[in-house]
C-alpha cells in the first residue's frame, strides 16, 4: 500500500523538477565527424547553450579537432599554436556565448567541408537568479532562496512525499 504512494509521490517530485541538465551534442549525430557531412545544415538544426557539450567521434588518425576563429576559420588556416584534439572521442564544454567554431586539420578536410560554426546562448537563469535593476536584490530574494522557483519546487516535492506517504 505504501509502495504505490511513493512512486505517486516521486511521480509529483519529478514534474516539480524539470531537468536543468545540460545537452550533449554528438557532431553530425550517427555519422560523427567525417567528410561526408554538411556541418552548417547539421548545426542549424540545434540550439547551443552555455553548459552544454560538444562530442566529436571519429577514427583516431584520419581527423583531429582545432578551435579556429574569424580568418582562420574563414580560410581553414590552423591557428598558429593550436593544439589539436586527438582522440577521436572530443568533448567541448560550451563555456561562454558567443560563436564557436571548429575545422579539421587534417591535409584538405576543412576545404572539403570539415569545419563547425555555432552560435553558443546564455543558460537559462532560475527567476531568481535573474539580474535586478541595479538596486538591492528584492527583499524575498534577500530573506533567502524560499523566493526562487527551484527552491519553490522542493518544497512542494517534499510536502507531497510526506503526505502521501502520512495518508
Amino acid at each position: 500500500m505504501a509502495s504505490w504512494k511513493i512512486l505517486v509521490a516521486l511521480a509529483i517530485f519529478a514534474v516539480a523538477f524539470p531537468s536543468t541538465l545540460a545537452t550533449q551534442w554528438i557532431v553530425g549525430d550517427s555519422a560523427g565527424w567525417v567528410l561526408s557531412v554538411n556541418y552548417t545544415e547539421w548545426a542549424a538544426k540545434q540550439t547551443y547553450v552555455v553548459g552544454d557539450t560538444l562530442v566529436f567521434n571519429y577514427k583516431p588518425g584520419t581527423h583531429n579537432v582545432i578551435k579556429a576563429s574569424g580568418t582562420d576559420y574563414d580560410n581553414c588556416t590552423v591557428p598558429v599554436g593550436a593544439v589539436p584534439l586527438v582522440t577521436g572521442n572530443d568533448v567541448i564544454q560550451l563555456q561562454t556565448p558567443g560563436n564557436h567554431s571548429y575545422i579539421c586539420g587534417i591535409s584538405t578536410h576543412c576545404t572539403q567541408g570539415m569545419k563547425l560554426l555555432i552560435t553558443v546562448g546564455e543558460a537559462s537563469p532560475s527567476p531568481a537568479a535573474s539580474p535586478t535593476s541595479g538596486g538591492p536584490p528584492p527583499p524575498l530574494a534577500a530573506a533567502g532562496i524560499i523566493a526562487s522557483w527551484k527552491c519553490h519546487a522542493w518544497v512542494v516535492g517534499v510536502f507531497s512525499i510526506l503526505m502521501m506517504i502520512m495518508a
